[in-house]
């Protein structure tokens, strides 16, 4: 019997004098990983940008501890699942009418295991605004409303 899948998580905190908080649970098996993220504290009905951020550190009141876009492969910003686009740009993230999120994104580009694309260390970051997935370097997303360090489990 081989090894159990992989997991790891982390706890978002308001940045950026917003409300915003939540989690993002991860496990990583059978060469998928899998993220289930819920948040509480955006405006209704809105769509925010989120990303993974190359350090693991979300001391900064504004989240900008965080760094920029995880990018190993040093690519241009551009829609997670295109050709170019940094490890790091993921899904917009869509908030419900009472201003929720929850939902499932399956990850492509990373890991939770050892190695250059490893995310465990980083920091998830949630934006203010929708990422337009041209700006570069980072979408024009606006401020860092939610920050987590990214830990194994």
């Amino acid at each position: 019997m081989g090894p159990g899948p992989l997991k790891a998580g982390a706890v978002l905190e308001a940045r950026s004098g917003s409300s915003v908080a939540g989690k993002v649970d991860l496990v990583e098996s059978g060469g998928k990983l899998r993220a289930h993220v819920e948040l509480t504290g955006l405006a209704p009905n809105s769509e925010h940008g989120f990303h993974v951020h190359d350090k693991g550190d979300c001391s900064a009141p504004d989240g900008s501890s965080a760094g920029g876009h995880f990018n190993p492969g040093g690519t241009a910003h551009g829609r997670a699942g295109s050709a170019t686009h940094h490890a790091g740009d993921l899904p917009s993230l869509m908030a419900d009418a009472s201003g929720h999120v929850r939902v499932d994104l399956t990850l492509e580009g990373v890991t939770l295991a050892a190695g250059p694309t490893s995310i465990v260390g980083k920091a998830f970051v949630v934006h203010r605004d929708k990422d337009d997935f041209t700006s570069q370097p980072a979408g024009n997303s606006g401020p860092r409303v939610a920050c987590g360090v990214i830990v194994a489990r």
